[in-house]
């Protein structure tokens, strides 16, 4: 998953089809349109390519469509989609999709099982668009009958059914097929056989309008979807609480005051996805040092840091690194309570940096015996202000136990630089990876295949962690599809997070999510959570769309 939306741009009122009087904070929007307040940062380049990182969250899920639709808010349950029903094969090699059959394309052509075969061949002749990575475990994929394809795997893969029935948007091979470059095609007039076309799209505005060819009766019931390009929170959020936008999806400060207040048919819901860590260089030789990083573990308030720098919005981590309540029933709790949790306790940091010959200097920094001091810079993205925040309260926590933080707030592009070289001492970061287990997000910080030598590229093991003993855990989990046994290597992960402690969670990164019922039932919610909320999350929002009806 990606971090979205922080940002929003004042949008012409002739733009917002559904307008609204403010006031009341009852929305007098058009039944049947939806509009999104998603703050994206930058004005719309009307690019629809499915295999572009920059535009798949405007184009997978509206236009474009995958396999099956994996759930990962209820622990990956499915929803058939363009695939009625798929078997493995022996050992859990091969997997055997059944194309669903009377599905159209926006233009009115068929889909085939050939449009299949053809999408995920042009991904191995393309590299650059294979963006989850599918042919690193794919060997072939075949059509072996009249409504079935076959995927042969490398090795057993199971996690990567996710990647490959959810992530993977169907294109038709007759109009893709004849691009000369895949790899720069901006598929400006986008055909798929989702439930929405683009119709059109400005730079202020696309203009989502429902397929005649859709292939679900009578859905979609939302006959119009317009997406604004908000370039500043300001503006995005004030329409949220004047009604004039339905769905939003980003933070707002004081959100109870400010938006539920003002309208009994105003809610959101922020659950959890993935961790926000503080991540060790491994090959510093300070940090390397396990009882360093228990310390410091132990020595952060996550409370503190979550009502400070999250307004309470996003709850406080465990080291163990798994994700509540999202993923609860994952969670070993007999685990953290044996080693007590990583609960704040200072006292608990000192005696760990004392038995490892730390000792407190004048200028209150602990230092060895060899003068080496806890002194780091740690690098940070100064365009989050919430990760400022937080990350004044963490420097606080650690200075308190004698460990000396400098942060570095840099851009974007100079963080991602410094923190995929291993060119940092520490780091704040969220892996930005979200799958229907906590095994996704665990098994990019701990596999050492997605890491790494300091000046080399990690893929996603950042901190540079190695340990052959977790690899195999990942590769036994990749090779079962007994949920009993995918239990238990979670549990001897969760271990690994607690013992040594290769990064430290400190609070969790939400789906930012607000909905308006004035108009429109069939939002997802805590007690029904069908889909992944957010406007952004992709191939969700089609979910979302297609449970959506006007009141």
């Amino acid at each position: 998953m990606r971090r979205f939306g922080r940002i929003g741009l004042v949008i012409a009122a002739s733009l917002l089809a559904a307008s609204c009087s403010a006031g009341s904070g009852s929305t007098t929007a058009t039944k049947g349109v939806v509009t999104i307040s998603n703050e994206n940062g930058a004005l719309w380049t009307c690019d629809f390519s499915p295999f572009n990182g920059s535009d798949t969250l405007l184009s997978v899920g509206f236009v474009y469509e995958p396999l099956v639709y994996v759930n990962p808010l209820q622990n990956g349950k499915t929803t058939p989609m363009l695939a009625t029903s798929w078997t493995w094969g022996a050992g859990d090699k091969s997997i055997t999709f059944t194309i669903r059959k009377n599905v159209k394309f926006s233009d009115g052509s068929a889909l085939t099982p050939a449009d299949v075969v053809y999408t995920f061949n042009l991904l191995k002749k393309y590299a650059a668009l294979d963006l989850t990575g599918v042919w690193s475990v794919l060997s072939s994929v075949t059509q072996t009958s009249s409504d079935q394809v076959t995927m042969a795997f490398k090795t057993a893969a199971v996690p990567y059914f996710y990647y490959i029935a959810d992530e993977t948007p169907i294109v038709p091979e007759h109009i893709w097929s004849k691009i000369a470059n895949p790899v720069t095609y901006p598929d400006t007039n986008p055909v798929g056989t989702g439930p929405y076309e683009v119709n059109p799209c400005a730079k202020a505005n696309i203009t989502y309008t429902a397929n005649p060819h859709y292939w679900q009766p009578g859905e979609p019931h939302i006959a119009k979807v317009e997406y604004p390009a908000y370039t500043s929170n300001t503006t995005a959020n004030d329409q949220l609480q004047n009604g004039q936008a339905q769905w939003g999806s980003q933070y707002i400060p004081g959100i109870k005051p400010f938006y539920t207040a003002k309208s009994s048919n105003f809610h959101y819901w922020f659950p959890p996805t993935v961790n926000v860590s503080l991540v060790p260089n491994l090959k510093n030789s300070l940090l390397s040092n396990v009882k360093v990083r228990q310390a410091m573990s132990y020595a952060i308030d996550r409370s503190k840091v979550s009502t400070i720098g999250e307004s309470g919005y996003e709850p406080p981590a465990n080291q163990a690194g798994i994700v509540t309540p999202t993923f609860s029933s994952w969670l070993d709790s007999s685990q953290l309570a044996s080693d007590g949790g990583y609960a704040y306790n200072p006292a608990k940091a000192k005696q760990l940096l004392a038995s490892a010959g730390f000792k407190m200097g004048s200028d209150g920094v602990m230092a060895n015996a060899q003068g080496q001091k806890l002194a780091f810079t740690v690098i940070n993205i100064g365009d989050y202000s919430d990760w400022v925040a937080s990350m004044q309260v963490i420097t606080q926590d650690l200075q308190a136990v004698g460990i000396a933080l400098t942060p570095a707030n840099l851009t974007n592009t100079d963080f991602d630089a410094d923190l995929y070289y291993g060119k940092y001492q520490l780091a704040y970061y969220d892996q930005q990876t979200f799958g229907p287990a906590p095994y996704y997000e665990l098994r990019n910080w701990l596999d050492s295949a997605d890491t790494a030598p300091i000046g080399s590229v990690a893929a996603t093991n950042y901190e540079r962690y190695s340990n052959p003993a977790t690899d195999s855990l990942i590769n036994q989990y990749a090779a079962t599809t007994s949920t009993a046994m995918q239990h238990s290597i979670v549990d001897q992960l969760q271990q690994v997070m607690l013992t040594d402690v290769p990064i430290i969670p400190v609070v969790e990164a939400v789906d930012w999510y607000q909905y308006d019922t004035a108009n429109i039932t069939g939002w997802p919610t805590p007690g029904n959570p069908y889909a992944q909320p957010s406007a952004f999350a992709y191939p969700d929002m089609e979910q979302v769309l297609l449970h959506l009806k006007p009141r």
